[in-house]
């Protein structure tokens, strides 16, 4: 990823993260909506859940430099959806939740330009888990 856009995310994230409000949550009511199917998939609260999606995505942007350096962690946390049922076509819909979630809360300042800027970073780290997951299945 080129640094421009690593830092287009770091600062629309920093801005999710610092002015607005339940950013996982909402995005988890968005993918239930796309797919109802979906929530039976989740054992705990939608807090909590959300909580966890804000932690690991803060944690993941705060890598972008350095993504080699997290995949062995993102490899394991799609084996770990993996056993929770999670299949590759789920992560498409994750993806449309994401990008609903940060358009919404971004409001005005949402543009064409961050919008490639997140499909890119979660292209690379969905193909990973994809991957990974797909890996552990044929084994």
């Amino acid at each position: 990823m080129k640094n421009s856009k690593i830092l287009i995310i770091k600062n629309s994230w920093f801005h999710i993260v610092n002015n607005t409000e339940n950013a996982g949550e909402y995005f988890y009511e968005v993918l239930f909506e796309l797919d109802p199917t979906l929530k039976p998939m989740f054992k705990t609260n939608t807090e909590e859940q959300s909580k966890k999606l804000v932690t690991m995505l803060s944690y993941v942007i705060s890598k972008l430099n350095a993504l080699d350096e997290i995949m062995p962690q993102i490899q394991g946390l799609a084996q770990r959806h993996s056993k929770y049922g999670v299949n590759a076509e789920h992560y498409q819909v994750v993806g449309q939740a994401l990008i609903q979630m940060l358009e919404y809360k971004l409001e005005k300042q949402w543009n064409e330009e961050i919008k490639d800027a997140w499909l890119e970073v979660y292209t690379i780290l969905s193909s990973a888990m994809i991957r990974s997951a797909s890996e552990v299945s044929n084994v």
